[in-house]
């Protein structure tokens, strides 16, 4: 059986998470009531409250071919040695979020590139794609095996065991 790919935009109450968004990844494993359970890879179990202000967003599969010049996409990379970036994940987004491109959970080697996609190219490596930010732009090789999705609205009944990507966000104070 498929597991569903999930990416959740949690608002929860400042208390819980004091007042900084946090973001947790990580598989579903419990699900209770209002109470779910996170798996993170590597790290301990985190029991997150789900309220009435929730708000989930599924992780649907598309082709790339369904990715054109105009998309906002989010494009997790990793860095070969030569600087050249090759997606892992590419989500296209409804719209602009935070774009720029940057370092990705602190490490060296993986990057974020929230762009929008200004050319698509198909290249000895698979399709390349360049991605426009204010004060920049970036060529991103997108290899065959690349996790390629779009964000759509989820509902809560969607929200089951072996889940994955889930982000918690708190509200400004």
């Amino acid at each position: 059986m498929k597991r569903v790919l999930l990416f959740a935009l949690i608002f929860v109450s400042a208390a819980t998470f004091a007042q900084a968004p946090a973001r947790v990844r990580g598989e579903v494993i419990a699900v209770g009531g209002n109470l779910i359970t996170v798996q993170r890879p590597g790290d301990d179990n985190v029991e997150i409250e789900i309220g009435e202000k929730t708000q989930l967003v599924l992780m649907q599969p598309i082709a790339l071919a369904d990715i054109k010049p105009g998309d906002f996409l989010g494009v997790t990379s990793s860095k070969r040695p030569d600087g050249t970036l090759v997606a892992l994940d590419v989500r296209r987004f409804p719209k602009p979020v935070n774009p720029g491109h940057r370092p990705f959970d602190g490490r060296d080697d993986q990057t974020m590139t929230n762009a929008t996609v200004s050319a698509t190219v198909q290249a000895a490596s698979g399709r390349e794609l360049t991605m426009a930010y204010e004060g920049g732009a970036q060529k991103i090789s997108v290899p065959p095996g690349a996790s390629i999705s779009m964000l759509v609205p989820g509902e809560r009944g969607q929200l089951g065991l072996g889940a994955q990507q889930i982000q918690f966000r708190a509200p400004p104070p």
